[in-house]
């Protein structure tokens, strides 16, 4: 593809992580096994809410949609990344390329959106117990839910048109694991900076703003929870946020320290696990930390064990 001087090119060389054989075998079946382990476990959860009645509130519809998410976002990237392991070509289409971008951007967009409204959900489950049934209703619900998807996926899109349509001259070598956006916007042979500006326009919408009404949140949680006198009300409170706010510390934290710089980005290394962190790591610590965390899903998971142990008795004899 061409136009005047300029030349597009038709695909991308993703470097990966190594060019020792032996190194990327053992991270193939390291990677592999995690993936594996991350899509069984954000599936199981998905399962138990469905199965178990008690589970049938705001919170755990919000954290089903969360799961989903990171499913989704886990292979937008990881089977790519796991096949280019093993392949001594490691080429991209052009057009492939744009669609991982626009699939693990939005996802990413996604998952955020969702922290912030998980988190006005502790807000009025901890501040306004009382009405929680009456403000947490399912249209309500629904509808949060729909604004972080389509949030998500407007700015995606956005963002993945914007950067294709800059001219990558002869630059196809992309220093990363996948289609990452800065990575792809360094390859421009063309100035840039509006490229940089959207960038920072969609961080402060779709990560600070968000990460503002957490923070906010997290404020009046904090401060009511100082407010209950018995030190068994104060655990109870606290456990009911405990396995939000350690996602949301996870998820954010690494996110704000990427993109809401671009001009002082990280090193090529950095980014390859930063863009793990949120491809395998979060994905598999997600279902861990609100099965561990949280009293309501080990008791679902007990209940569900043991009827299955039960059916399996019966079955026996």
């Amino acid at each position: 593809m061409g136009t005047g001087n300029q030349t597009w090119v038709r695909e991308f060389i993703l470097l990966g992580l190594s060019s020792d054989w032996d190194t990327r075998v053992s991270l193939f079946v390291l990677f592999l096994i995690m993936y594996l382990v991350a899509v069984l476990g954000n599936f199981l959860i998905v399962l138990l809410i469905r199965l178990d009645s008690r589970l049938h509130t705001p919170m755990y519809f919000f954290l089903t949609n969360l799961s989903l998410v990171d499913v989704s976002y886990a292979t937008s990237i990881v089977p790519q990344m796991l096949a280019h392991l093993l392949a001594e070509h490691k080429g991209i289409p052009f057009v492939s390329c744009a669609a991982q971008l626009f699939f693990s951007l939005g996802w990413g967009g996604i998952e955020f959106a969702l922290l912030a409204v998980m988190a006005y959900d502790r807000y009025v489950a901890v501040c306004d117990p009382l009405r929680y049934s009456v403000i947490m209703h399912g249209g309500l619900c629904a509808k949060l839910a729909t604004t972080s998807w389509v949030s998500g996926s407007v700015n995606s899109l956005m963002q993945t048109v914007i950067t294709f349509q800059l001219p990558m001259c002869t630059n196809k070598y992309i220093d990363h694991i996948s289609c990452e956006l800065l990575a792809v916007v360094r390859l421009a042979c063309v100035d840039t900076s509006s490229n940089e500006i959207a960038i920072m326009v969609s961080s402060i919408v779709l990560l600070m703003t968000p990460f503002c009404l957490v923070l906010l949140s997290y404020i009046q949680i904090i401060s009511t929870i100082l407010k209950i006198h018995s030190t068994e009300g104060r655990k109870k409170a606290f456990h009911t946020c405990a396995s939000h706010l350690t996602v949301v510390v996870l998820c954010y934290g690494m996110a704000i320290f990427t993109y809401i710089q671009p001009r002082s980005s990280p090193s090529a290394l950095q980014e390859k696990l930063i863009s793990l962190f949120y491809a395998v790591l979060t994905p598999l610590l997600n279902p861990l930390i609100y099965s561990i965390r949280n009293k309501e899903v080990k008791g679902s998971w007990q209940k569900l064990l043991g009827q299955f142990s039960g059916l399996t008795s019966k079955l026996a004899t």
